[in-house]
């Protein structure tokens, strides 16, 4: 009975020990004897990765995969059989025989391997470190030692902390990572990422054997031609040099966060972060913030610049290509040569010099001469096919034989580059400084005329009327409460009726109000200057003795927050209408930001001044608090702020406003769109005290659709609404620099962009709110709204 008894107790150990090789997850290798059979999996000894089975969001296949195991909203960082998925839920990882890593389906299909050639070794394993890499080893050797096969050395779309970039152009032998197709579908996909070792060597994107972004060249500690790099990743990289050719890039990163480069299916690099606090996650930076990251956008000699509009632009010396095209947006045939260079001239008057531009990304694919900065120009003047020269420390002096292509201006980082021209196009420059200095020495003169001459350009342009007090108030009537539209900081607004029997909308400068004044004084500025399908159009203007009025067209369905927050006629308004708002009021404030002939801040977007046209189509308008920005600026200072509920944090807090403090005001107004709700809706009884504190709440619940206006709660709407609500949240994070540009929200919204990033929390979703924005000093005898501090409040 002892004899049977211990046979069967072994019986039953080695049962459980079969079964427990089966369903542990606690295990961080597979070997001959313990497989994984779907659902299983297995994880690193830190617990920090897991490997197994998973099903892409929109997919039915299955497929084997590492990921961080903490972090289940982070996509898998590597996947073995992406061009073969299981079709069943019976695929099994195990060592074959060979000794290689394979996984089968249910019909004992292999779908992958290692497919290296272990003959002669011992035992074989295959291990996940808590790196994220996969070795394939004999067992029974140490961490370092007996690999054979490794994960990182066969990368998928993520470039993770240890891993190697490597490249050597004369094995051609490369390790880079490949986007996934789609984001259901992690098939290899167009877009692949490493190192272009030629010459001097950059990190490249490329589309196919196409360059699609690159970083500039490597000086030792960052890529130049990455304007953020200097400041932020600094000690992040390394790149090094093994004297055979090959150039291998890796990264590291603090070990109290997780950091990672991913490459999605769109083309873009991003750098996924998750930091020690748990809401602390998201993309800290991309490689497509602007049209400018494209590579090539504005073709060769073209330079971008994505402070201005158009974005591309002809150097001194060259006109484009194609002027038709160019004059399209199409700028793909770049720029040509106005004059032939004097390369050879024995004439000392007519030799070449050189065009200096600064603060520039270099040109692609430069040739490193020697590391002197003072020979640099005269060695490239001697050699008749060097059309430029740079020099960047670290680098050396680079120089270019063939066309200047992907050159982009920056506005704090990059070198500069010296292009060459004939001497008659530097004497052109020459004359041209001093015809500038006589220029605005005269120009000082006419600054006092400069409103009534816009003015009167815009009549010339756009047919605007300059009209009689007499004819506008009997259209009017005269200026009559029974017709009156509204009133705000400016004055009253009335419906009206012209003598051809147009309507119009009439807006009064008060005689009491300084602001108003100001604020008349400023819309006639600005207005001038725009014209666009989702901007109100400017009818005319009077000004006599006091009077300063301005005439614009008439809007019959008022503005959104009549439609919008009314019980009744918010019916109007289904999912499709709300959309087209929303596109249109972002299509307008990407004009003023980036389109039009100046970058525009209008400072007061709110629904009360989104007009709603005869087919519900908006039009911005009250220009009364936009500022006109310089070619150079990136953001202003003011002492008077505008006291709404739409205000950025920075602009609030410090008078600081952007770009991003009008994207702050329109993921708002987003919100507001989707919800059927006022910012401001919430009683000091409720939980939240606000809406963005209303749909933080819910998006960390995961019950989001509930801030839904029940009008639009639809299923047949639910994604793009979804895509919508995480948009808005994106757009009002507390900090200007995590939130988009407009240019990226048109292509958030309309799905050009498809993997949006985490967002952070936003401003104003709590009642007591610290002040770690980015917004300047705060002034003394400053009043206090809502729990946060202010300049100056000016009620709207």
């Amino acid at each position: 009975m002892m004899l049977i008894g211990g046979a069967s107790l072994l019986f039953v150990l080695l049962l459980f020990s079969r079964c427990a090789s089966e369903f542990s997850t606690t295990t961080d290798f597979v070997s001959s004897t313990r497989y994984l059979q779907d659902p299983e999996s297995i994880t690193s000894n830190g617990s920090i990765f897991r490997m197994g089975f998973f099903t892409p969001n929109g997919s039915k296949y299955r497929y084997v995969g590492i990921w961080y195991n903490n972090y289940p909203e982070f996509n898998p960082v590597w996947v073995a059989n992406r061009e073969r998925p299981i079709e069943d839920s019976l695929g099994k990882v195990m060592i074959s025989e060979d000794g290689n890593l394979v996984i089968m389906d249910g019909k004992k299909d292999v779908v992958w391997s290692s497919n290296v050639t272990n003959s002669g070794r011992g035992n074989i394993t295959a291990q996940l470190l808590d790196t994220g890499n996969l070795v394939l080893r004999e067992a029974n050797t140490s961490i370092s030692g007996g690999v054979i096969w490794q994960s990182f050395e066969h990368m998928s779309d993520s470039f993770l902390p240890k891993m190697k970039l490597s490249s050597n152009a004369r094995t051609n032998v490369s390790l880079m990572i490949t986007s996934w197709k789609s984001s259901s579908d992690p098939s290899l996909g167009s877009f692949s990422g490493g190192i272009n070792p030629l010459n001097i060597p950059e990190a490249f994107i490329w589309n196919g054997t196409l360059p699609h972004w690159r970083s500039g060249p490597w000086n030792g500690q960052i890529f130049i031609g990455l304007a953020s790099m200097e400041s932020v990743y600094l000690d992040g990289f390394s790149l090094q040099n093994d004297n055979e050719g090959t150039f291998s890039l890796t990264y590291s990163y603090a070990m109290a966060f997780i950091s990672y480069y991913v490459l999605q299916s769109n083309g873009t690099l991003l750098q996924v972060y998750s930091g020690e606090e748990e809401n602390d996650r998201g993309v800290s930076w991309s490689s497509y913030e602007t049209e400018c990251d494209v590579y090539g956008k504005c073709g060769p000699y073209g330079i971008c610049d994505r402070s201005k509009s158009p974005i591309c632009s002809c150097p001194r010396g060259f006109n484009p290509g194609n002027l038709e095209e160019w004059s399209r947006g199409n700028w793909t045939a770049g720029c040509v040569r106005e004059t032939p260079t004097n390369c050879g001239s024995l004439n000392s008057s007519k030799r070449d010099g050189f065009l200096r531009l600064q603060k520039m990304k270099v040109p692609a694919f430069p040739e490193w001469s020697f590391p002197l900065k003072d020979e640099c120009a005269k060695r490239c003047l001697s050699n008749c096919s060097c059309l430029a020269y740079a020099y960047a420390q670290g680098v050396g002096c680079m120089s270019w034989t063939g066309e200047l292509l992907d050159m982009q201006k920056f506005s704090n980082a990059g070198v500069d580059v010296h292009i060459r021209l004939p001497s008659s196009e530097l004497g052109k420059a020459r004359d041209l400084k001093l015809v500038l200095a006589v220029t605005l020495s005269v120009g000082v003169v006419f600054i006092a005329l400069s409103v009534l001459f816009l003015w009167m350009h815009a009549r010339k342009r756009r047919g605007s009327k300059l009209l009689s007090f007499e004819e506008l108030s009997t259209a009017t009537d005269p200026f009559s409460s029974a017709i009156k539209l509204g009133e705000g900081g400016f004055g009253p607004v009335y419906m009206g009726k012209l003598l051809d029997g147009q309507e119009v909308a009439v807006k009064r400068l008060s005689r009491a109000s300084d602001q108003g004044l100001e604020e008349f004084m400023n819309e006639m500025v600005v207005i001038s200057k725009v014209q666009h399908r989702n901007l109100v159009r400017l009818l005319g203007c009077c000004v006599e003795r006091e009077e300063k009025i301005l005439v614009y067209e008439f809007m019959p369905n008022k503005s959104l927050d009549v439609f919008l927050f009314d019980p009744v006629k918010k019916d109007e308004l289904d999912w499709s209408k709300r959309f087209k708002i929303i596109d249109g009021i972002c299509r307008g404030l990407l004009y003023l930001h980036r389109d039009s002939r100046l970058r525009i801040i209008h400072r007061d977007l709110k629904a009360s001044n989104i007009l709603l046209d005869e087919e519900l189509n908006p039009k911005i308008s009250d220009f009364g608090m936009a500022r006109i920005f310089g070619a150079k600026e990136d953001q202003a200072n003011t002492r008077r702020v505008v006291g709404t509920y739409y205000m950025a944090p920075e602009y609030a807090m410090g008078g600081l406003f952007s770009e991003k403090s009008d994207v702050f005001s329109f993921g708002v107004l987003l919100l507001e769109i989707i919800s059927g709700r006022r910012n401001t809706s919430f009683s000091q009884e409720e939980q939240y005290c606000s809406l963005l504190g209303f749909a933080w709440t819910l998006w960390n619940e995961g019950n989001i659709m509930a801030l839904v206006d029940p009008v639009i709660s639809n299923n047949s709407h639910q994604i793009e609404v979804r895509r919508c609500i995480h948009v808005g949240l994106l757009c009002t994070q507390e900090l200007g620099n995590d939130r988009p540009t407009t240019s990226t929200v048109i292509s958030m919204l309309n799905s050009e962009i498809t993997d949006l990033r985490i967002p952070k929390r936003p401003a104003f979703t709590e009642r007591q709110i610290t002040h770690d924005t980015e917004s300047s000093e705060q002034s003394e005898g400053t009043r206090s709204i809502n729990h946060i501090t202010i300049t100056t409040i000016e009620g709207q």
